[in-house]
């Protein structure tokens, strides 16, 4: 059912429609890490309404860094065009990449994470063609792969030149239920750990031959597991340790096996900091290796510390611009799990609001149009109310 990459799509920028543009983006099958056209079609699209576009390129990802206006406060909208693999593709009701609605429902892998809010926002300044300031946009193509080519990278590159990016709006699928229902204003951090304990293969009759490493797999994974990280942070959930993989691949019932591995993930508040959690792995694998004859080797890797936007005249914008478009006062706050904002707060205070997340990454990911648009008259309210705030 995937359909063949589309010919170029131009749009009036002087009538952009947001659902147009969704389609034009989505019809593009950029499946991390493959570009497949999704930043030119943007590219050209902000082109026409007067950014000056940069492309940087980090390995084989494309990124792309936006900008109108020199003048500060510069509010940057952030997201990314790269989406997940499909899955089966003959179990969707319309193509992944053929962007179809039926019965006012717009079908496609990105819909809802998160080339509509892309669309969306700059649908929102095309009604704003003047405005204090700047707008940035800054798009990358690995938020969905292993994130280490793109917007860590961006940010790293604009630190370096000295560009100032005063606030950003991430146009991730925050609302829960109803679109405006919720906002982000902090993530908790993230780091997993690989461990692999390496023993001596024997017979299970002579045990005195070998050296079994399970037992101190299982030792380790205890000792983890058994300490509360703690009971919770000011606007956070507790920490949560998960072991999310086993493995031996012993087949044989009588052979004691020469390793054993095991997976884990922590996410954790702003009580901790990963390099001290990882300290923390390491020396519970340290003790439980005692005594043992073989190895146990550790890998631990931090893809984001936890954060929080403190509530204050930032967060008051965003309330007030989405009570403006929907009617309702969003919640603030840290659920879920990471995205590319841990990378952008080492510039500026950032939160992040967009679509329903119900169907992302499902089979049939899928958005109402009208939310939508509903969403570009959001962010509409947003940058004015911005401006009106901080310029």
């Amino acid at each position: 059912m995937t359909s063949p990459a589309p010919a170029t799509v131009s749009i009036d920028p002087a009538n952009l429609d947001p659902v147009a543009l969704a389609q034009a983006l989505i019809r593009r099958p950029s499946v991390t890490p493959a570009d497949a056209g999704a930043m030119d079609t943007l590219q050209r699209q902000l082109e026409a309404l007067g950014f000056a576009c940069r492309r940087m390129k980090f390995g084989e990802i494309e990124n792309l860094y936006a900008r109108r206006g020199t003048a500060r406060p510069n509010l940057c909208f952030a997201g990314h065009t790269d989406v997940v693999p499909v899955g089966d593709d003959a179990a969707w009701t319309a193509g992944p990449f053929e962007a179809e609605i039926k019965d006012g429902i717009l079908y496609g892998r990105g819909a809802v994470d998160m080339k509509s809010a892309i669309a969306a926002f700059v649908a929102a300044v095309a009604k704003i063609p003047a405005h204090p300031g700047s707008i940035s946009f800054l798009i990358t193509g690995d938020e969905e792969g292993v994130a280490e080519d793109g917007t860590v990278k961006v940010v790293e590159a604009l630190a370096a030149e000295g560009e100032i990016i005063d606030h950003c709006i991430v146009g991730e699928p925050t609302s829960a239920n109803l679109l405006g229902d919720m906002v982000k204003i902090g993530r908790r951090g993230s780091i997993n750990a690989w461990i692999a304990v390496d023993g001596k293969q024997g017979h299970v009759a002579y045990p005195h031959r070998a050296a079994n490493p399970i037992p101190v797999l299982v030792d380790i994974l205890s000792r983890l597991q058994s300490r509360v990280l703690d009971e919770g942070y000011a606007g956070f959930q507790p920490s949560n340790l998960e072991v999310t993989t086993i493995d031996v691949g012993n087949a044989a019932t009588n052979v004691i096996p020469s390793s054993a591995k095991a997976r884990l993930n922590i996410r954790f508040n702003p009580a901790h900091k990963g390099k001290d959690l990882a300290a923390w792995i390491e020396a519970e694998c340290r003790a439980a290796a005692e005594g043992f004859s073989g190895r146990v080797e550790v890998l631990s890797k931090i893809s984001g510390e936890a954060f929080l936007t403190e509530p204050g005249a930032f967060t008051d914008v965003i309330v007030a611009a989405v009570t403006d478009a929907t009617g309702r006062a969003p919640e603030l706050s840290t659920t879920g799990g990471t995205s590319d904002a841990r990378f952008i707060r080492a510039l500026c205070p950032v939160v992040e609001f967009g679509l329903v997340g119900s169907t992302m990454h499902q089979v049939d990911e899928r958005v109402p149009v009208e939310e939508i648009r509903q969403l570009a008259v959001a962010y509409e309210a947003l940058i004015n109310r911005y401006f009106a705030a901080f310029a």
